[in-house]
């Protein structure tokens, strides 16, 4: 189903699969242009699941790619801008680009401490429009946040997935909140994985998806920081990235009702 466009007007996707129980996991990626590899391993996640007619205990909302002109436009620079093309181009297009295509970084825009994190963007000396980091004129201001927000109000999942890359890390709190389930979730995951449980830092705190839902929902929110090496990371190595992670997906999403109760 389309639960949104970008500003170009390309489709924000969201695939279903049901589950056994009444818990909703939401599944999301690809928030900066370079992580086109994160909506490459939920797109297998998603399509071995179908393939094997594996049948989750909880119902999965896999959303790819959250940003997709982010995304063509740092595979294909500023053409694939449409309309911002220009604007594109003035902010100074490199092979860093994260933002959405007006240089909003939509994983700075989410209404989570948003007015903190806009001043350490000034203070950082980002002020406007960017590749990076700038987090909007104000909270929710891109149709990309709007779209996964709307969807959240809606759905009212138990747990929420960010991946992003890289690192081999897993953020799992915000501010100070650590709902029910959490550390437990958090732990299992890191254990399976191998991936470190880890806490962000300056421009990395706050105006991120994972923060809003916490801080909305009180309920689990995870960052994966996926694969290890500089971003983009090359989609030859999503094969090892997905054999790693497999594991643990699979035990989430086949125990999720078990571990919430």
């Amino acid at each position: 189903m389309v639960i949104g466009y970008s500003l170009n007007n390309r489709t924000i996707l969201c695939n279903v699969v049901n589950g056994s129980s009444l818990k909703k996991i939401l599944i999301c990626g690809a928030f900066h242009g370079l992580e086109g590899i994160t909506s490459s391993f939920i797109e297998k996640f998603y399509n071995e699941l179908l393939e094997k007619k594996i049948i989750p205990s909880a119902s999965l909302y896999f959303v790819p790619c959250v940003n997709p002109d982010g995304v063509e436009i740092s595979k294909n620079g500023p053409t694939s801008a449409g309309i911002y093309k220009e604007l594109v181009e003035k902010i100074g297009f490199c092979d860093r680009w994260q933002a959405n295509a007006r240089g909003v970084d939509i994983n700075h825009n989410f209404d989570a401490n948003w007015d903190n994190l806009r001043k350490m963007e000034v203070q950082n000396g980002i002020t406007g429009p960017s590749y990076t980091r700038y987090g909007g004129e104000r909270a929710e201001s891109e149709p990309e946040t709007q779209a996964i927000v709307n969807l959240c109000l809606r759905e009212k999942f138990d747990i929420s997935i960010a991946f992003h890359s890289q690192g081999e890390e897993i953020y799992w709190n915000f501010d100070g909140i650590i709902p029910k389930h959490s550390e437990f979730l958090a732990k299992k995951m890191s254990e399976i994985s191998g991936y470190s449980l880890s806490s962000p830092e300056g421009l990395a705190v706050g105006g991120g998806f994972k923060d809003w839902f916490i801080k909305k929902f009180n309920k689990p929110g995870f960052t994966i920081e996926i694969g290890k090496g500089k971003n983009p990371l090359p989609l030859s190595d999503l094969d090892s990235i997905y054999e790693k992670l497999r594991p643990m997906m699979l035990d989430i999403v086949k125990n999720a009702d078990e571990y919430l109760s």
